[in-house]
């Protein structure tokens, strides 16, 4: 029996070692760009998402290489996975009720009324609704993270690596561009402390550039931008969820279909509800929020890597337009409800 044991141990262990020689080049590949994005992006100032996969493009015949490519796929996909579920630490219940319920309902309503109309205007546009979830779900909710954790429960299709790459972009752009113009906004409008803590958090893409665009404004603003964005974070679960099961119906009878919950959702949920209730301690939650931003990064490097320059052109211009329609369309919005609602 201990034999036995030993045996299997020895097997598991050998299949281990087989399963890093094959995945370590191209995982170390997309960790070496990942790293040049940070240090560009700390030097120059340039958004690390965008740094990431500008970098990653030109290296795209290595995603062809039989020693890189199976390393490129585990950080596209299971780095991603493991790096959104880690996110769950950065939300809280009680993060959520210092918002308001008014203000989450305002939230809440405005994501959903951009993934849905952008769902179903695409076909009026000449596009699918699988772009129109995954480009409305990104301005919705979280920018390039939820762009990411969006096209992992697509179903397989050989534009998906080219429609995340631009949506990347795109979205990276537009949050870069609203970081820098919505303060300026809020300003012109006479917002006050918690209007404009909520236009800027309920607005911008990616929770650094509402980090950047709120503290240039006050540290009060910061702070409520901060945490209105980090609650539109916590959408993302069940937003996936409920893209999922609704995919799940899609799916022609026999085919493979996506799972009803995936797994880095669950993760999610799972520490998010344990940072709600205070049993993760402040020591393990930042240091865990540094190594989930850098697994973000790198799968969003790997994705540069697996995506043509030919095949990104082949999107075209209209689509950026539509980008740029659903983030003004959400700023129009907030702005909307903040007037008709009045002085906090």
């Amino acid at each position: 029996m201990a034999q036995t044991t030993k045996t299997s141990n020895g097997q598991k262990l050998s299949d281990f070692r087989d399963q890093a020689r094959e995945i370590g080049p191209g995982l170390l590949l997309a960790g070496m760009v990942a790293m040049a994005a940070q240090f560009l992006s700390e030097h120059y100032g340039i958004p690390v998402m965008l740094m990431a996969i500008l970098l990653g493009m030109p290296l795209q015949f290595l995603s062809e290489d039989g020693r890189a490519a199976p390393g490129i796929t585990f950080a596209s996909r299971t780095v991603l996975r493991i790096g959104v579920a880690l996110l769950g630490m950065s939300v809280s219940g009680e993060m959520v009720m210092l918002i308001g319920p008014t203000n989450l309902v305002l939230i809440l309503l405005s994501v959903a009324a951009t993934i849905l109309l952008s769902i179903a205007a695409m076909p009026l546009i000449g596009k699918d609704r699988l772009f129109g979830f995954l480009t409305g779900g990104s301005v919705a909710i979280c920018g390039a993270s939820a762009a990411m954790a969006i096209s992992s429960i697509l179903p397989n299709r050989p534009e998906n690596e080219r429609d995340l790459s631009f949506t990347v972009i795109s979205i990276t752009l537009m949050s870069t561009l609203a970081m820098i113009l919505y303060p300026v906004i809020s300003e012109m409008l006479g917002l006050d402390t918690m209007q404009a803590g909520l236009f800027l958090g309920g607005t911008i893409h990616d929770v650094a550039q509402v980090v950047g665009a709120g503290y240039s404004v006050s540290d009060e603003v910061g702070e409520i931008s901060t945490l209105v964005k980090l609650f539109r974070v916590a959408l993302l679960a069940p937003v996936v969820f409920i893209g999922a099961l609704a995919l799940r119906r899609s799916v022609p009878a026999g085919a493979a279909r996506p799972p009803l919950m995936p797994l880095f959702v669950v993760g999610f949920l799972v520490l998010a509800a344990l940072n709600s209730f205070h049993l993760i301690p402040e020591a393990v939650k930042e240091p865990t929020g540094a190594v989930s931003r850098a697994m973000l990064v790198a799968a969003v490097a790997a994705v540069g890597m697996k995506t043509s320059l030919a095949q990104l052109r082949s999107v075209g211009a209209a689509s950026m337009l539509i980008i740029f329609a659903q983030t003004v369309f959400l700023g129009v919005l907030i702005l909307g409800a903040i007037y008709m609602a009045g002085p906090t």
